[in-house]
């Protein structure tokens, strides 16, 4: 059924997002490039029906790499009081990179009130992220339940921060992004401030408060129109025009 939709010009996005509204099944657009590739690869032409056919990067990582992260435990036991949003305080956390994939920010996104938080990191360790995601939470540790991140290894010190901010953390299944599509979709709204040819080694952290408050400060539809601010924290904001 994947085939026969690349072959009708469907871009692995639109097939994603078909087979889940029409079928309910859920496979990640990520998998489908890499499967499209795989068979490029193999000799095969599917990749002739996508408008870019350059590769992508694997910017999700590799799964055997992933696999060692030592005491993960799956997004599949999340409760539902997370999964549903029926509470305040339940973030996704990502790592988004500048020009070259030599620096990068770690971006935390609140489920429910879509409230971003951003941190500068100098390089991409474990340890690194660790300490931006403590010090971004540190402030609102006592509204603050729950992370969910991907396979990467920078969130191998996954048992620090739930110790330092005492929450659960989970970790999506691989090649799965739309598991933290909160977090996803914030991103690509940094992206207007941060485009993947930006080097992020010269930002500015009043560059990063800048655009953060832009984005907290952005009525959503699917906030009937509060800000994320408002929302997070149960107030009205006057907002500039």
């Amino acid at each position: 059924m994947v085939e026969d939709f690349i072959r009708q010009d469907f871009n692995p996005e639109q097939i994603s997002g078909r087979l889940y509204i029409a079928y309910g099944i859920r496979i990640s657009h990520e998998w489908i490039y890499q499967y499209i590739f795989s068979n490029k690869d193999k000799g095969g032409d599917l990749y002739r029906h996508l408008r870019c056919r350059k590769k992508r990067g694997k910017r999700y990582g590799i799964y055997d790499k992933r696999g060692k992260i030592a005491n993960r435990i799956g997004i599949e036991e999340r409760p539902d009081v997370i999964n549903d949003r029926l509470r305040l305080g339940d973030w996704e956390v990502d790592t988004l990179f500048g020009r070259g994939h030599k620096n990068a920010i770690v971006t935390l996104t609140e489920r429910k009130s879509r409230m971003a938080l951003v941190g500068k990191v100098d390089r991409l360790t474990a340890q690194s992220v660790c300490d931006v995601i403590v010090k971004l939470l540190t402030p609102l540790k006592d509204r603050s339940h729950s992370l969910t991140s991907d396979n990467d290894k920078e969130f191998s010190l996954h048992q620090r921060i739930s110790s330092l901010l005492d929450i659960d953390f989970y970790f999506d299944r691989p090649y799965a992004a739309w598991e933290r599509g909160t977090n996803e979709n914030m991103n690509g709204l940094l992206r207007q401030y941060f485009p993947k040819k930006c080097d992020l080694k010269t930002i500015a952290n009043k560059e990063i408060q800048h655009a953060m408050n832009k984005l907290n400060n952005r009525p959503r539809k699917c906030l009937d129109f509060k800000t994320p601010l408002e929302v997070f924290f149960n107030q009205n904001v006057a907002l500039n025009s």
